[in-house]
């Protein structure tokens, strides 16, 4: 069980980017599924302000599912649906038209 523990330790501090290179923000911790002994999320914290707009305001961070993670190494690689979270300004004052 030391390999799943060095490996899940390891993420932490990771700097999260979304597939397309769009930072995300950085690993500060790991949510874990205890009876199916896996990793459900990763919680992100100096998240990119830009993507998540006012609904990391005030917060400590996001979950990310750990699902949308594609890629684990220098760096922690997401989905870029993360990116499809964050509606453009234009786009809202046309919906509010």
């Amino acid at each position: 069980m030391d390999g799943p523990t060095q490996e899940i330790t390891a993420l932490v501090g990771r700097e999260v980017y979304s597939s397309n290179g769009v930072f995300v923000g950085e690993v500060e911790d790991v949510r874990l599924d205890l009876d199916e002994v896996s990793v459900t999320g990763l919680a992100i914290h100096q998240v990119n302000h830009d993507l998540f707009g006012e609904r990391a305001r005030g917060s400590r961070g996001v979950i990310v599912p750990y699902d949308w993670v594609q890629a684990v190494g220098d760096v922690v690689l997401v989905s870029d649906i993360i990116e499809r979270m964050h509606e453009p300004e234009e786009e809202e004052e046309e919906v509010a038209a």
